[in-house]
């Protein structure tokens, strides 16, 4: 049985990465060969023509009638040091550096004159006292792109502000084959609809193109929060190094964002590949992650993790409770609706459980808590979560959240992530006609309803994950709630394994933990 999946069409990726797709969204722009180019030929910020400052203000005056062309100048490095905000972008634009598609080169675009402090101090929250890359800002960005539609940003470093690159309440914008460096406040790209009292706005930041950007110890790298929805993150490489980075956090945070597709990214030495905080219908597949604390961490709804790899990490997946129905996930924020519902399929997972302790706003730094798919991991809200939740945010144990499974059924803990299911058991290898191999099994879960059981094989007897996935079966459940299964081995699967582990996923989409390994008997 051969593993099936529905990958990404890359022409459909292309097509939604184009110029012109993103112009759509904006209305008319001339044609490139009638736009004005703008010459950024000056590194300096006094305003003056030739200045990025100028080129910006001047499209702001009448955008789609422009493009902003930066190349190397003299020696380098090629910096520009803005010493204050540089306006908001108006879109239709095109801001290329040219250099990058002839030799590699890159211009970069440093907060170093105005972002001044220590450390992440410099970056302060919303919230007076707060700071760091937890909490909720839109301080001392880089680029902002506001209220616009159909901004394309290409071949520029950004680093060394708070957000390198804002892009709130903006649809349609195009941002590739960038180096996003040493951003340590909010992030490195920040894609949100805060409609600037931390409420989120729907419809206002949508299809949005994150592709084939370098980022290197920023903070967070990306987020993508309140209400910023079918946005597109596809092919870029997200790496940290401790010695460098203040708070390596989060690769990707979606918080309050639906709907976005997270494809074919490679994460690295995080506290979080990608963590999903009440956001629903969320697709992450094809990315490679290693050396996080927790390469995904999972809540919110309707998320599908499917065809990953994940390698040396203390956590592949960690699925984290969530408030019942009616009850603030967090204090003064938006209510959420019920237990989290998430579908884990078809990954790879091997040789995680790795001793990581990184925990800046998310991982998995309790002890016991490592492994391949792992229930109950506790999160920011939560009195048990270990780690670093950010500057000046509430630390009170007795003011935090509680978790059933961790702190014993006490009032008002959270409900267990996708219903507690539990993993099937794998019974017996069966002999098959033709020396073919069989795994018997069973699962307990909802009377009347149709699971789906993937299996996984390991290459040695004691591996407790995912190393390769090997299909899946469709399994009745009766109305006492039993289902039996046999899965064939292919006589090629069968010789190259030595276990077997299996997950279950329920009608509604909620998928359990591995199941204890059965060692093959031939």
């Amino acid at each position: 049985m051969k593993p099936q999946h529905i990958a990404p069409s890359l022409l459909a990726l292309a097509l939604l990465a184009s110029p012109a797709f993103a112009q759509t969204l904006a209305g008319p722009a001339l044609p490139r060969g009638e736009q004005q180019v703008l010459k950024v030929t000056r590194y300096t910020d006094d305003g003056s023509e030739g200045t990025l400052r100028w080129a910006l203000e001047t499209n702001n005056a009448n955008p789609g009638h422009y493009r902003i062309e930066l190349s190397a100048i003299g020696q380098a490095p090629y910096v520009i040091r803005p010493t204050r905000e540089l306006p908001p972008i108006k879109g239709p634009v095109v801001i290329e550096n040219v250099d990058w598609a002839r030799n590699g080169t890159f211009v970069a675009i440093d907060g170093g004159a105005y972002v001044q402090g220590p450390g992440t101090r410099a970056c302060p929250g919303a919230v007076p006292g707060q700071y760091g890359t937890n909490v909720r800002t839109t301080t001392k960005p880089g680029l902002i792109l506001r209220d616009t539609e159909a901004v394309e940003i290409r071949g520029l470093e950004i680093s060394n502000f708070c957000i390198g690159i804002l892009v709130n309440r903006a649809s349609g914008n195009l941002i590739r084959d960038n180096r996003i460096v040493g951003n340590k406040g909010g992030a490195g790209i920040m894609v949100t609809g805060d409609d600037g009292n931390g409420n989120s706005t729907a419809t206002t930041t949508v299809h949005n193109k994150i592709l084939n950007n370098r980022f290197v110890n920023n903070g967070d790298a990306m987020e993508m929060t309140r209400g910023a929805a079918f946005n597109l993150i596809a092919g870029n490489f997200i790496t940290s190094d401790d010695k460098a980075n203040e708070e390596p956090s989060q690769g990707l945070e979606i918080l309050w964002g639906n709907d976005n597709m997270v494809v074919h990214n490679h994460w690295e030495n995080l506290s979080d590949g990608v963590q999903l905080n009440w956001g629903n219908r969320n697709y992450i597949s094809g990315n490679t992650f290693t050396g996080n604390s927790s390469a995904v961490t999972l809540s919110g709804t309707g998320n599908i993790v499917d065809g990953n790899t994940m390698t040396g990490n203390r956590v592949a997946v960690s699925v984290r409770p969530q408030a019942e129905p009616g009850k603030d996930a967090s204090p003064g924020r938006n209510r959420v609706t019920g237990a989290a519902v998430n579908t884990i399929s078809a990954n790879e997972m091997h040789g995680n459980g790795v001793d990581i302790r990184r925990c800046f706003a998310g991982g998995s730094c309790l002890p016991e808590l490592k492994g391949a798919i792992v229930f109950n991991v506790p999160g920011l809200e939560h009195g048990r979560f270990i780690g670093n939740r950010g500057g000046g945010v509430e630390s009170d144990v007795s003011k935090l959240e509680t978790v059933c499974a961790l702190d014993g059924a006490v009032e008002g803990c959270e409900a267990a992530p996708n219903h507690g299911q539990a993993a099937p058991a794998l019974l017996a290898t069966l002999g098959m006609a033709k020396g073919a191999v069989g795994v018997k099994g069973e699962i307990q879960g909802s009377p009347n309803t149709l699971y789906r059981v993937e299996l996984f094989a390991n290459g040695t007897a004691g591996a407790l994950e995912a190393e390769h996935y090997l299909g899946f079966v469709q399994v009745p459940v009766d109305g006492s709630g039993k289902g039996q299964f046999v899965y064939p081995l292919t006589s090629a699967d069968a010789a190259q394994a030595a276990n077997v582990t299996a997950t279950a996923t329920s009608p509604d989409g909620a998928t359990s933990p591995l199941s204890t390994p059965l060692v093959l008997r031939r």
